[in-house]
């Protein structure tokens, strides 16, 4: 078959293309940047890739006539835009019109719970776009999750900041909501077996585990499977805003998904129609089981996507390739570079940094730089990376986001997204035997100016160590 899926590069995109293309079928990719979708060599001869933005009508024309359905996978869970809910209405509406002038046979839509009466805003727009796709000539199925536990999922990530970083924990009171939690394995399962699937055609169901928990449960749940004890209690003055702050401070999360996330975890989300559990003869694991298979795929560095990865955890508002060239004109280069012993172990060591393995010298420095970005509402240096050994285009490292990784070529290319008064890039570039280093800072303004020759004294210091731990 051939299959149209949206949100490539999101989440539940990146896990649903290899269980597509191992169940034969043709896949189109459909990213607004081709330059940080990574297809595996192994998976190319059965992938399309498209360029499309759902907000502008006139590039969804390069979707195919041809195709058998289509996976709708997108949303803005971390948009800092206000009219979000707008944009997602428009990005439906365009979709819909499109997908009626194909040969499709079904939509699938991953949608959130929508049955408490009080909604938060990103649920509402949930429920509106599922509105939307039921409008087009293509029979739609909607599949409604809460909580989603797998490793690199946003739950998964807060959760496990917050246990492993807070023995004692005075919490906003919605902790004391209760939710549904589904294992990613299980809305894979969901996703994929509704394909094509006629009982599933114009039709919605809840998907959720056997559990229904709250998510101070969750997290107890999270410390027993980790062997820690943990103290909770809620106190009921902490405002959203508050909250927000919290997780914001406390975990990995960008201060729009912890508001986002606040503003919905208010709102029971648990499951009323099941029926898909026996239509497709699934069923579902406990929340205890997800767990243990998302830690297992964490201590193994087998996690297939993050949601760090997506640019809404950054502050990436265009396509990675407009930073692609970086600028030498009106800048500060620091530039180094040192003859290498082992080609091999340079690249190793390059493609490991950041995250667990640090920066390699001066980390404190690297620390406390991420703590003050944190002050002054950046990312911060806790998102780390998704895989220990392995980087591809549009991961994030930290602070930074790859815009270019070529292992043969010997060359990896970042761009800072921390706040900073101007732009700045990191290249790492092997020509013959000698490593190329260099930090390059676009300034904007004096401040930018200023900023540059402030930091300058520390550059001899963590460059330099840096390039020679690389080399040996």
């Amino acid at each position: 078959m051939k299959i149209l899926l949206t949100g490539a590069t999101g989440y539940i995109g990146k896990r649903l293309l290899p269980i597509l293309i191992g169940q034969g079928h043709h896949v189109i990719c459909c990213v607004r940047d081709k330059n940080r979708f990574y297809v595996p060599k192994e998976f190319e001869k059965n992938v399309e890739v498209i360029e499309i933005d759902f907000l502008k009508k006139e590039t969804l024309s390069i979707i195919p006539i041809e195709i058998d359905a289509a996976y709708y996978l997108m949303h803005s869970m971390s948009s800092s835009s206000n009219n979000f809910d707008e944009l997602e209405g428009i990005s439906a509406r365009n979709f819909v019109e499109r997908i009626n002038q194909t040969n499709a046979k079904q939509v699938l839509y991953l949608s959130g719970i929508v049955n408490d009466d009080s909604l938060s805003k990103h649920l509402a727009s949930r429920k509106n776009v599922e509105k939307i796709l039921n409008t087009g000539t293509v029979p739609t199925t909607t599949l409604r999750a809460g909580i989603i536990v797998g490793s690199g999922s946003a739950s998964f990530e807060i959760i496990r900041d917050l246990v492993n970083k807070l023995p004692i924990m005075i919490a906003p009171k919605w902790l004391n909501t209760r939710c549904q939690p589904i294992a990613i394995p299980d809305v894979l399962e969901f996703l994929s077996k509704s394909l094509l699937n006629p009982v599933t055609y114009n039709q919605s169901f809840d998907i959720g585990g056997p559990d229904i928990l709250t998510y101070r449960e969750m997290l107890l749940g999270f410390a027993k499977a980790k062997k820690l004890k943990r103290w909770i209690w809620t106190v009921p003055v902490m405002t959203p805003k508050l909250s927000s702050y919290w997780l914001y401070f406390i975990t990995s999360t960008s201060f729009k998904l912890a508001s986002a996330l606040v503003s919905s975890m208010k709102v029971e989300v648990i499951c009323k129609d099941t029926r898909i559990n026996d239509l497709l003869h699934v069923k579902p694991m406990t929340y205890e089981q997800a767990l243990s298979r998302a830690l297992i795929k964490v201590d193994e560095d087998k996690v297939a996507s993050s949601w760090k990865d997506s640019l809404v955890s950054g502050r990436f508002s265009s396509n990675i390739s407009e930073y692609l060239k970086v600028p030498k004109k009106d800048c500060f280069i620091d530039r180094r570079k040192k003859e290498i012993e082992n080609r091999e172990y340079t690249i190793d060591k390059i493609w490991s940094i950041g995250g667990e393995s640090g920066w390699y010298y001066g980390d404190w420095l690297w620390g406390i730089r991420g703590f003050i970005d944190k002050l002054f509402g950046g990312v911060g240096s806790r998102r780390g990376r998704t895989n220990r050994h392995d980087i591809h285009s549009g991961d994030v490292l930290d602070f930074w986001r790859v815009l270019y990784a070529n292992k043969e070529e010997g060359k990896l290319v970042l761009y800072a997204e921390m706040k900073l008064p101007g732009q700045a890039w990191l290249e790492f570039k092997i020509i013959n035997n000698t490593l190329y280093q260099a930090a390059t800072f676009k300034p904007k303004g004096i401040w930018g100016n200023l900023y540059w020759y402030s930091v300058l004294p520390f550059h001899g210091f963590i460059f330099n160590g840096m390039l020679n731990k690389l080399i040996k």
